[in-house]
């Protein structure tokens, strides 16, 4: 019988040898890399990102966690990481306790924002209540209402907040008190599997349902006071719109639209072409964190210069 070389043994062994040697070397680099991210404060950036792994785990529950559960556990796993600060499994235990922080805090912010969701549509419901926010549009108009009375057929849910479309135009004023019907909808779920989810971020602004008015819009004497937010929010709005005016006297044309929805947020005189044009070239963040963040942005940088400048004498 013929022989084989290298013998079958022999080769069998040898191949054993490097692929153990092979998962040696690529264990000692690991515990390399290991040991340099684990250096004197290497490991805190860390720890945000544990705490929204943990955020992430709660959307990901099949359901609602126990809330005395959650915030127990995470308590718990805060001392232990306390008491193991000079345990050679601190590190560990800190990530642990992050991860069991970031799901509490997600599920604490839940149950802190709870409040009726509509569940089938409305039809012909009167709603009183005031204006926290509009938002004008291309086509129509967009306004939030805090709700104080509600009143329609086989109607047994109490909303807190609606959002409602009306013509373009027609949105009342920030602060004020209306009254109106309209149809309202349920937050419109997912359209297909992992896509934008709708009803979430409506249920987190503490929105219970959406539609749009029926008929006029009644501007009322308001039977409370509003409060300093709803004060402060139509102070804003008035802010917006004068900006907005000044702009309009100065520019025109889509050099006035831009510089509008960069410092006020409205979007509506924007063309179609600069529109599609500011996308396809990358640039339609720009529009997207209009508004606010640009005048903070622009304002603080602004307030800064100013002040330096303030300190030379000349």
């Amino acid at each position: 019988m013929a022989e084989t070389w290298p013998p079958r043994g022999g080769a069998q062994a040898g191949s054993h040898a490097a692929g153990f040697d092979a998962w040696s070397r690529i264990s000692d680099k690991l515990r390399e890399w290991v040991r340099a991210e684990a250096g004197a404060g290497r490991l805190l950036p860390w720890v945000p990102i544990a705490f929204g792994t943990g955020i992430a785990f709660y959307f990901a529950a099949d359901h609602e966690p126990v809330l005395p559960v959650v915030t127990t556990t995470a308590a718990i796993l805060g001392i232990v990481a306390f008491l193991l600060r000079r345990a050679k499994f601190f590190p560990l235990a800190v990530m642990v306790a992050s991860l069991a922080a970031g799901f509490a805090t997600a599920t604490l912010r839940t149950a802190h924002l709870a409040h009726e969701v509509l569940a089938k549509p409305a039809y012909s419901v009167s709603l009183s209540g005031f204006v926290e926010a509009r938002d004008i549009r291309e086509r129509t108009d967009r306004f939030v209402l805090r709700v104080t009375e509600m009143d329609g057929p086989r109607l047994q849910t109490r909303l807190e907040r609606v959002r409602l479309s009306v013509r373009k135009g027609m949105a009342p004023d920030v602060g004020s008190f209306v009254e109106m019907k309209a149809r309202l909808q349920p937050p419109l779920a997912p359209l297909r599997p992992g896509s934008y989810n709708f009803s979430r971020d409506l249920f987190f602004q503490g929105i219970g349902a959406s539609g749009f008015v029926t008929g006029g819009i009644k501007t009322r004497e308001p039977p409370v006071a509003g409060g300093l937010a709803l004060r402060y929010a139509a102070w804003m709005q008035d802010l917006r719109d004068a900006i907005d005016a000044r702009i309009r006297t100065t520019l025109d044309g889509d050099k006035r639209a831009i510089a509008t929805a960069l410092l006020t947020g409205r979007r509506d005189a924007i063309t179609t072409p600069v529109n599609d044009a500011m996308f396809i070239s990358g640039l339609g963040h720009v529009l997207s964190i209009s508004g606010y963040h640009m005048a903070v942005v622009a304002g603080v940088v602004f307030f800064a210069i100013r002040a330096l400048l303030a300190l030379v004498p000349v």
